[in-house]
């Protein structure tokens, strides 16, 4: 019997969970099996599927000077923010998203009007809290660190008027896209201020596995002085992973914040780099 995907997003998320516990300490790959209660050899074909390299690879990854590695090696300057194309679909970036953005009119209505679906779903990453109008995800949540309740009111509070319906069923083929177990794209419809938009789409121009800084964000949608203004945008992007806020670090190496928590910034540019290496 075919085993879920919902199956395999769990079983990846407490293995990143237990390997995140060791504090940079490889886990040796019987230990990790054991404490999923898989055999050795399933467990690891079931992690390197989804991360795209084998547990222990992938351990070689998430160590605490990533970041500064990255950044040494992988990192992005940003020739301009209209480069990634508002309007445009295609491939912005290795997820390939549809991208869209609502009219500065719709944000102050402060979603008046917009029914807003929304719906837990397992990922690589730890429970997910996905919203979705009928033009794409608008939210994405991770509940690992900061906890399911304050997740949903996190999310809840960016669109206060919009109509919030319950519906997983009707967002669980967007959560396979968005977290790659589906070829189909994952659409994106953007609910921010227009200087927010500008900022996350300058985002998208930031390839998988690579990074850039507050700095050359600022620097890329014309207003250089705007650091402290790029990285509070850069925090209340609402759609996390797909518009990749966790490329953006400070131009020391530090991680920087994250809205979700450090440990699921640490793991996502951890999974990019690893990959993106597979590859």
């Amino acid at each position: 019997m075919t085993e879920p995907e919902g199956y395999h997003y769990a079983v990846i998320a407490r293995a990143l969970r237990l390997i995140d516990a060791e504090g940079g300490t490889a886990m040796p790959l019987d230990d990790l099996a054991r404490a999923l209660n898989m055999s050795p050899a399933h467990f690891q074909r079931v992690f390197t599927r989804w991360v795209g390299v084998s547990p222990k690879r992938y351990q070689q990854y998430l160590t605490l000077d990533l970041a500064k590695r990255l950044l040494e090696e992988r990192h992005t300057v940003l020739d301009a923010a209209d480069g990634a194309g508002l309007s445009g679909g295609g491939r912005l970036h290795d997820l390939f998203i549809r991208w869209e953005a609502m009219s500065p009119g719709e944000f102050a209505r402060a979603g008046e009007g917009l029914r807003i679906h929304w719906g837990w779903s397992d990922s690589p990453f730890g429970p997910a809290l996905l919203m979705a109008t009928d033009r794409g995800i608008c939210g994405i949540g991770f509940a690992a660190e900061t906890g399911a309740e304050a997740t949903m009111a996190d999310l809840l509070g960016r669109w206060p008027k919009a109509d919030f319906v319950e519906d997983p069923m009707m967002l669980r083929p967007l959560a396979l896209s968005a977290f790659g177990a589906s070829a189909d794209p994952a659409p994106v419809f953007a609910i921010g201020a227009p200087f927010q938009i500008k900022v996350w789409e300058a985002l998208l121009a930031i390839p998988s596995g690579h990074v850039t800084t507050y700095t050359d964000l600022a620097t890329a949608i014309g207003n250089p002085r705007a650091v402290r203004a790029v990285g509070t945008a850069v925090g209340r992007n609402p759609v996390s992973w797909l518009i990749p806020c966790h490329r953006a670090l400070r131009k020391t190496g530090e991680l920087g914040g994250y809205h979700w928590g450090l440990p699921i910034k640490r793991a996502l540019l951890a999974w990019e780099a690893a990959r993106s290496d597979a590859g």
